[in-house]
């Protein structure tokens, strides 16, 4: 395997995320300070959300399915029977994760049938459920419920937002790079027929991994995704020809942007669609192994419970106003420094539980858990807004 295949694989995710923890440990971070006895104090306050959220600690995974279940309703129920199969459920949560990046705080969708408003998550997921529930992404007016790449291609951006219910009064944040994302994942869908079939549906992937097998490591399925969508990804990043997708160059990591060594890679959303794809195997009987291998979700719910239980303390007063981009070395440090940080504080919060990691893998440990607790310490302190304030394009965060 050479250099830039290694920016692809989890553990070098967190060998180089490691990297950061030490530095901060030595106090040679130029932005951060760490309080490393604070983890237990916060993996308590983890555990108590938890339990307050799940009692009976039966916690299922973090993933896209629990914005479908916003309000206490599970909308999967709202699918005919036919339509629960695999394939299905699968386009559904592909391009449903495709659209999850911040939506900003001014955003909010109104769903008739239950006469309530979701926000952020919840409301993309939920917007996004009735958009696939109404044909927006297929192409077949006979078969509605499929994601396939004539309907993404074709999709408008007028489309996109009355789905969404986007106007001025209503604004939601990168919408033209969401659209662009869809459109590629429908060129993606027509070029990869040997995943994605004639009918270009990304359901498909099921039967391509599993032929006759009746087990998947969630490695597998990951490195599928990052193989498959890296070219997605709008941010431009590559090395040597090839997309790196949610991947960046940190100095402290070496000087040259040209060497694999130099860069830090996350694969935040495609980590978050394995975790939101696991279900749909796991439902039909699939026996999923490899959990362990994922790592924390680098976003601003689980960093910005570092910052707000004072784990991580900034240097210097940050630019609230103007914000920071996805490759500012503040960003990627911070991001980092969550997945390292993460990995410490899960063991604790089991311990406070008194759970396994068989029966508390990370996925629950994030749905329980941290970015909950997160997103709990963002509205007492910052209005629900991160701590610190990054321009997103709808793809990162």
């Amino acid at each position: 395997m050479n250099e830039i295949d290694e920016l692809f694989l989890t553990k070098t995710i967190r060998s180089r995320a490691n990297i950061f923890l030490e530095r901060v440990r030595s106090n040679q971070s130029e932005y951060f300070t760490l309080e490393e006895n604070q983890l237990d104090a916060c993996a308590l306050f983890v555990a108590e959300v938890t339990k307050k959220r799940y009692p009976s600690l039966n916690i299922p995974f973090h993933s896209r399915w629990r914005h479908f279940e916003a309000g206490g309703f599970d909308r999967r129920l709202w699918l005919n029977d036919a339509s629960n199969h695999s394939t299905t459920l699968i386009d559904l949560v592909i391009v449903s994760v495709l659209l999850d990046a911040g939506a900003g705080a001014e955003w909010s969708f109104f769903e008739k049938e239950t006469n309530q408003s979701f926000r952020r998550s919840e409301g993309l997921g939920v917007a996004s459920f009735h958009a696939f529930k109404s044909g927006l992404f297929s192409s077949d007016p006979n078969n509605l419920l499929q994601v396939d790449a004539i309907g993404l291609q074709q999709l408008t951006l007028e489309k996109l937002a009355t789905a969404f219910q986007v106007t001025d009064s209503n604004p939601l944040i990168g919408l033209i790079g969401r659209l662009e994302i869809l459109h590629r994942l429908g060129q993606i869908l027509a070029s990869r027929k040997e995943i994605f079939g004639t009918s270009a549906r990304p359901g498909n992937l099921y039967d391509y991994l599993l032929s006759s097998k009746k087990s998947l490591s969630a490695h597998q399925l990951l490195t599928l995704l990052l193989d498959t969508f890296s070219p997605i990804w709008p941010s431009g990043q590559n090395l040597n020809g090839k997309f790196l997708g949610d991947c960046w160059y940190h100095s402290a990591l070496g000087e040259s942007h040209d060497s694999p060594e130099s860069w830090m890679p996350f694969h935040k959303l495609s980590q978050w669609l394995t975790y939101s794809l696991l279900e749909p195997f796991i439902w039909n009987n699939v026996s999923v192994t490899g959990l362990e291998e994922l790592t924390p979700l680098p976003e601003y719910r689980n960093g910005g419970l570092l910052i707000d239980h004072k784990i991580l303390q900034l240097k210097t007063p940050i630019n609230q106003v103007h914000g920071y981009s996805p490759q500012n070395e503040l960003i990627i440090e911070w991001r980092a420094l969550t997945i390292a940080l993460i990995d410490l504080l899960a063991p604790r919060v089991r311990n406070f539980l008194n759970c396994s990691e068989e029966k508390m893998p990370l996925a629950c440990i994030l749905e329980g858990g941290t970015w909950a607790a997160g997103r709990e310490l963002a509205f007492k302190f910052h209005a629900g807004e991160p701590p610190i304030k990054i321009h997103s394009e709808g793809t990162v965060f």
